[in-house]
């Protein structure tokens, strides 16, 4: 079986450059947007994705605010630094970057949240829009760049039945709403599944466009999949390999073949 690869790389330079052509328009008018991102303890790979958020920040001209806090940071603590925030008229988003040490309550911070500033779209006004279609919501990044993804390579979800792995509230169930709705990208048939489905392989094979996000590394084999559909893996899961010289790899929640023909692209990463 052939296997064509999204680009998704080259997808994501468009969209950075469609970003800093509005940014721009908007410094022109006086307006500099505000990310401010919030980091409690010192997680290794917390840590690289905030850097990597100040960096394409500041790349896009945008003014970028890093709160790095130690892991005893209180949940008051924490819940003072939203507040501030919500109340700095700079910031115009707000990332508390998940997950949080144990004794936080992740879900009070997220509702501390102004709506407004919520960018990662977790507070329960913008999942309310989302499941409303309102075009105001703030919509969670990774569900929103799958459907760019699809609307960008061309694949056609009007009518088209989606199956999407994964059941969470940062990826399975929004994506799933995305999808439904009507107009580019949306007006799919879609059934979320996830590892209690039954028949979870024959499931997946009635897919036009199958969608991996169940955390599982390479849980997605070939006989989940049906000749001539397009699949998207989500996954991001790190897994011993005593071949790295880290002892450790990155795999996704599906098993890619390890032979690609017909001058496959390597896949690239859709830009976070």
């Amino acid at each position: 079986m052939a296997i064509n690869l999204i680009d998704g790389k080259a997808i994501a330079q468009k969209i950075n450059e469609e970003s800093r052509a509005a940014v721009a328009e908007l410094k022109a008018k006086g307006i500099t947007p505000g990310l401010a991102v919030v980091l409690v303890g010192a997680d290794p790979a917390s840590q690289a994705y905030v850097r990597s958020k100040d960096k394409m920040c500041r790349e896009l001209g945008m003014h970028s605010v890093k709160h790095e806090l130690p892991a005893e940071t209180t949940q008051e603590q924490l819940i003072k630094i939203v507040q501030e925030l919500n109340a700095d008229p700079a910031i115009h988003g707000i990332l508390v970057q998940s997950p949080p040490p144990k004794h936080i309550d992740e879900s009070a911070v997220v509702a501390t949240i102004d709506p407004r500033k919520d960018v990662d779209g977790f507070h329960g006004v913008n999942v309310a829009k989302v499941v409303m279609g309102d075009p105001t919501a703030l919509v969670p990044c990774t569900p929103l760049g799958c459907q760019r993804l699809l609307i960008e390579s061309g694949i056609e979800t009007k009518g088209a039945h989606v199956v999407v792995l994964g059941r969470s509230m940062i990826v399975g169930k929004p994506l799933a709403l995305l999808l439904m709705q009507k107009g580019p990208g949306g007006d799919a048939t879609v059934t979320v599944a996830h590892s209690r489905t039954r028949n979870l392989a024959e499931v997946c094979r009635s897919a036009d466009i199958l969608i991996a996000a169940i955390g599982q590394p390479e849980f997605v084999k070939a006989d989940f999949v049906k000749e001539g559909a397009v699949v998207i893996d989500v996954g991001i899961n790190r897994v011993p390999d005593p071949t790295s010289p880290k002892g450790s790899k990155l795999v996704g929640d599906v098993a890619f073949p390890k032979s690609r023909r017909n001058g496959a692209r390597t896949p690239r990463s859709p830009g976070g």
